[in-house]
């Protein structure tokens, strides 16, 4: 069923129609809507739109209120006439710091009040709250003067468009990313202006308007056609008379009011307050004599702010409705909240009953279908069946169930029979997206200067693109400048061979190679020999679990079900399939060995609640090893707190617990009395001895010692394994360890978790305070970091000085590990409020209650740290605050500011952040492969390395274990060329780039050109040349070719060429340089060898030097290249 449906429902209500009378009378000024709770106003207000046919003006107490209301309109009448008004500052107007994002949501409404449209068809609906609604607006007739109107088939020039651009003060760019910006490419006109969340790509033909697209920011790619747009610029800087908002509204407009009294006092508390001190400083720094009159003039908050009596004024002028209060006449309805289950099923199942049994319909909203099934599942279960539940399932959700007694209806959400957050989405979150994207891009481009690594030749500096002539046509070249001034110009078909230099921040430059001397030869090929010796162990590991026999445990039973059903948050979809590999896994007769690897707060945990469970289930016992006391005390507090009310028994040993509490665990775990024993390295000694032990879980295996691993080893050769780890493992070692291990790997964050609310502040005793004072109001614990050990009793002092009954405690890692641990348990067990510590002192830690956190000195930390520290808070359902303090932004340098702006703007968990983890991917790699690599990653560059690994593996498969590929192909699996070589490199004369004139901007080329680089199929290659002509209009003859470039390096590997040269019309592959390799039996090389004895002409087959070459006369374009490859690897065998 879905949503719409029950809405109409509401709009033949007798209420409906009795409230629709009542609006008609003139001499009623307010309405009352008595007993109108939770989301039944929106569900009231939702059919009734078009019936009222005026603007409303719903005002809620505060802006989370609003966005969930404005949320549960969308759900059911979508997005065309309802909008969003919210205040244009992040955080309390006092601290004055605007947001462009905001900005144009109001903007948007203040256009669509003002075109004429609104008035002709209905009204519209317009969600706000107090602090919005505080804050001034625009005159119309201003607004009037500064919107350009543009619709296709309009005659107009693109100059002419271009100069009023200029003139609303808009700023010209290369590629468009924020509000305010345009760009001009050929006859294509990118804007983004004030009213709309997408910014739009105008194609001009002549001196028409051709099409009008809007695109995304984030790919710069087109989404929807549109007709007619206005252009508006920021209005916020408009030195214009203002008036208040409710004044701007049309004169029929009605507001709805949840609470008259405290929206009115919270406009008087705001324009009390009106702008902090520490703001006017602020702007009013470095400015002279007539910008500071000018400031001092507009931080007045006569000129920003409504007083209340403005409002009280502006609210006598319109009709009202109230849901509380007095009022001229009142509507009444009987609706009751729903109540609060706390995931206890059996109470659910009984109130339903109640419920069916007195006759109510029961509907249950949810937004997925998995999550409906799952509630079906539950109702269906063995136990609960003897109920017989029936409910109808509607497709979306709404914030706040309810049940509403006039009607005989029970409307229950999903997220509050589990206990879960529910998220409302803005449409400005996609506003925002174009800072984050530009950050991301410029961490990716290429600076001349940049340091950069040739596999080849070792470091060196960009030097730009180049074009420089090759036989009677020109090329484009990537120059990189050596040693000695020593110069390299790379043809961009091997850019793959070029990385930017990246490794953790040491600060220092590396040094440049020098060219000729084979001296980075020689460290790449030492790095070769240490990654072989530890791929061998790996793979031969990998060998032997391949022929033990493990336990195969049963499938999941009604129990497992019910757990999954209660979990918290809904599965992303990598956790759901992982999840299953695990099950499948430990349901097959061969041991388990997984690796399941998450970024913190990805739900790593869960799936291993949920394999422990499910080993429970089949009386098997489950060992959870993990490093820390702190960290085992937190799983079993985890553990427990998960299955409980389901039939097992969770306990915990550490050198926490009393010598009693351990004599009596290990006895119980001896009799089989405990299911699941969470603990140290104490697990795995000999005291310890397990009645019969089915599954093995660790956590963060790269923390414990050599001779615990030797150990684990041991008992791992039949028992079920599971680790788990957080620091991201980079996808190509991923590939590389592929052959030696089954992995799951978590990339998306969860979806309903609280946005993190972020922000910057300078350090300003006012703010710091009352961040402190109101996480501990709520009963919650703050993090307050500071990388320098000798501030932190300074800061403890500054706490204790202002919050006197605040309890403060330090850690950070240069105390004793027993003291240390003795604070991080008292702050778990909250004897303190504050921690305040270097950079978070244990990583694993997670406090539900800290939904705070502070860092001094923000600028100093890189993007990845900040990210880390950040996702410490918002672990639970309660909304999280994350400050930055930092020096003013004038003083910082742009790559700090940026860095912290793109954090400010996102707040979601794992939010685009992939580049940042790339620093997290280089920690990674150096846990899992041993310390002396992460030496290697410093001196070789992080992607370089990589490189050598994946080479190395390659290696080992052709030599030492190729008895494991003979065996693959009388096994009768196909092997191609694939296997053999590590890749294919291309040399040509022909023109293959992209022209200045089409791609304007190096950076940008570049970033195109190291795309099409990492192109693996054809599908691919037809949507990136899409996307080219969408951005850049069609492609020219030299981009063409360009593309084709990826494919036949793809063809040439398949067929086993290790390089191809296109030159003087005719083209030359070299194979395999092992002459005894497996590949020359394999099929593909039977099909080359076919073709030339078909096409004797052309082709010449020769051997030199131990190389064979195969030469094919009259190729003259790299598409007849393709077409010929393409040719040969379909050619039919015979038998």
């Amino acid at each position: 069923m879905t949503i719409q449906e029950i809405e109409q429902l509401y709009g033949r209500s007798p209420q409906a129609n009795a409230f629709l009378s009542l609006l008609k009378g003139k001499s009623v000024r307010s309405v009352s809507l008595q007993g109108l709770l939770c989301s039944s106003v929106p569900m009231f207000f939702a059919p009734l739109q078009e019936k009222i046919g005026r603007t409303v003006l719903f005002v809620l107490n505060d802006a989370d209120e609003a966005g969930y209301f404005y949320h549960d309109l969308t759900q059911m009448m979508g997005q065309e006439n309802t909008f969003f008004f919210p205040s244009s500052y992040r955080r309390a107007i006092k601290y004055g710091q605007r947001d462009a994002a905001s900005e144009i949501l109001r903007t948007e409404v203040l256009a669509r009040l003002s075109s004429e449209s609104s008035s002709a068809s209905g009204g519209i609906y317009i969600v706000s709250y107090p602090a919005a609604l505080a804050e001034m607006v625009i005159g119309k007739q201003q607004l009037d003067d500064r919107i350009l109107r543009l619709q296709v088939g309009q005659q107009v020039s693109l100059t002419d468009v271009v100069h009023t651009l200029r003139d609303f003060e808009l700023v010209e760019t290369d590629y468009v990313y924020e509000p305010g910006q345009f760009a001009v490419r050929g006859s294509i006109l990118d804007v983004y202006s004030y009213s709309c969340e997408y910014p739009f790509r105008i194609d001009f033909f002549g001196d028409e308007i051709d099409t009008i697209r809007t695109f995304d920011v984030e790919n710069q790619l087109s989404k929807d056609k549109r007709e007619l747009i206005e252009i508006v610029p920021e209005l916020a800087s408009v030195q214009s008379i203002k008036q208040s908002f409710l004044s701007f509204l049309p004169s029929d407009a009605l507001v709805v009011m949840k609470d008259y009294t405290f929206v009115h006092d919270s406009i008087g508390k705001i324009y009390e307050d009106g702008f902090s001190a520490q703001i006017m400083q602020e702007r009013l720094e470095g400015a002279n004599e007539m910008e500071a009159e000018k400031i001092m003039h507009e931080m007045k908050k006569e000129f920003n702010l409504v007083t209340p009596l403005e409002f009280q004024k502006g609210v006598a002028e319109h009709q009202r409705v109230v849901l509380s209060g007095n009022a001229d006449s009142a509507i009444s309805f009987q609706i009751a909240p729903q109540p609060l289950f706390h995931k206890n099923f059996e109470l659910l199942t009984k109130t339903l009953e109640d419920y069916q049994l007195q006759g109510y319909t029961l509907f249950i909203l949810a937004d997925s279908q998995k999550q409906q099934q799952r509630l079906k599942d539950i109702f269906c279960s063995e136990e609960l069946k003897r109920y017989n539940i029936s409910f109808t399932s509607v497709d979306k959700t709404i914030h706040e169930g309810f049940i509403d007694h006039d009607k005989k209806c029970c409307f229950f959400t999903d997220h509050q029979i589990f206990d879960r957050f529910h998220k409302y989405n803005l449409r400005s979150d996609k506003a925002r997206a174009g800072k984050m994207a530009l950050t991301m891009k410029e961490l990716q481009e290429m600076e001349p200067g940049d340091f950069i690594v040739h596999v080849d030749f070792g470091i060196g500096k960009f030097g730009g693109l180049v074009r420089v002539p090759a036989g009677n046509s020109y090329q484009e070249v990537i120059r990189i400048i050596y040693k000695n001034n020593d110069k390299v110009d790379v043809s961009i078909h091997s850019l793959y061979k070029i990385s930017k230099y990246r490794r953790s921040d040491t600060g220092e430059p590396p040094r440049l190679s020098t060219l000729g001397t084979g001296a980075w030869d020689r460290l790449k090929e030492k790095a070769k020999k240490k990654i072989k010796d530890i791929a061998r162990d790996l793979i031969k590991l990998y060998a032997q679990r391949r022929r033990e026999k493990g336990f195969a445990f049963s499938a999941d039973s009604y129990l497992q079900h019910e757990l999954e059903a209660s979990f918290l948050y809904e599965d992303t979809p990598d956790q759901g399939k992982a999840t299953a590999e695990v099950k499948k896994d430990m349901e097959s007769g061969r041991p388990m060995d997984r690796l399941v690897c998450g970024d913190v707060g990805f739900g790593k945990t869960e799936v291993a609640i949920r394999a422990a469970f499910k080993a429970a289930c089949d009386s098997k016992q489950v060992a959870v090893l993990v490093p820390t006391t702190v960290l085992a005390y937190q799983h079993y507090q985890t553990f427990k707190s998960r299955l409980e009310g389901l039939p097992v028994r969770v306990d915990y040993l550490s050198r926490a617990r009393s010598a009693k509490d351990t004599r009596l665990i290990i006895e119980d775990l001896k009799a089989g009395k405990i299911d699941i024993l969470v603990g140290t390295h104490k697990l795995i000694s000999k005291t310890v001895k397990w009645h019969d032990l089915g599954l093995l879980i660790i956590d963060e295996e790269q923390k414990f010692g050599v001779s615990t691993k030797e150990k684990l080893r041991q008992l791992k050769v039949n028992v079920d394994t599971l680790t788990m780890s957080a620091t991201p493992i980079p996808r190509t070692l991923q590939f590389s360890l592929m052959g030696a291990r089954d992995m799951s790997i978590m990339r998306t964050p969860p979806s309903n978790r609280y946005p993190i609310h972020t922000e910057l502040i300078t350090f300003n005793r006012e703010a710091i305070i009352d961040a402190v004072n109101f996480e501990m109001s709520r009963n919650g614990q703050v993090y307050f970091v500071c990388n320098r050990i000798s501030k932190l009793e300074e800061l403890k002092l500054f706490l204790e000085k202002h919050i006197p009954d605040c309890r403060v405690v330090i850690g950070h890692g240069q105390m004793a590990p027993e003291q240390l641990e003795k604070v991080i348990m008292g702050f778990i067990n909250y004897d303190y409020d504050v921690l305040l510590s270097t950079t978070i002192v244990e990583n694993g830690i997670d406090v539900g209650n800290a939904n705070t956190i502070i860092i001094e000195d923000a600028h100093k930390f890189g993007l990845s740290d900040l990210h880390q520290m950040r996702g410490r808070v918002g672990r639970s359902n309660k909304k999280a605050f994350c400050y930055l303090i930092a020096p003013p932004k004038s003083a910082l340098t742009p790559e700090a500011r940026r860095r912290l702006e793109a954090l400010e703007t996102f707040s979601e968990l794992g939010s685009g952040f992939n580049l940042a983890m790339q620093d997290l991917d280089i920690r990674g790699a150096g846990n899992l492969l041993g310390s002396e690599q992460s030496g290697f990653m410093e001196d070789l560059g992080y992607e370089t390395y990589q490189k050598i690994l994946s080479q190395a593996v390659t290696e080992l498969k052709n030599e030492e274990f190729s008895d494991l590929y003979q065996q693959e192909m009388e096994a009768g699996e196909q092997l191609t060329g694939d296997d053999f070589v590590d890749d294919c490199a291309i040399e040509s004369d022909l023109e293959t780039y992209f022209p200045d004139t089409y791609v304007p901007g190096s950076s940008e080329r570049m970033l195109l050109y190291r795309e099409l680089d990492h192109l693996q199929s054809d599908d691919e290659l037809k949507a990136y040349r899409q996307r080219l002509i969408d951005r850049f209009g069609p492609v020219p003859k030299e981009g063409d070719e360009l593309m084709y470039v990826v494919t036949l390096r793809r063809l040439g590997k398949r067929l086993g060429s290790e390089k191809i040269i296109l030159k003087a019309g005719s083209m030359q592959m070299q194979f395999v340089s092992n002459v005894n390799s497996p590949f020359y039996k394999s099929q593909m090389f039977s099909r080359v060898i076919n073709y030339v004895t078909t096409h004797v002409r052309e082709c010449a087959l020769m051997e030199k030097n131990n190389k064979r070459y195969l030469r094919i006369k009259n190729v003259t374009s790299v598409k007849q290249a393709v077409e010929l490859l393409r040719k040969i690897s379909s050619l039919e065998l015979d038998k």
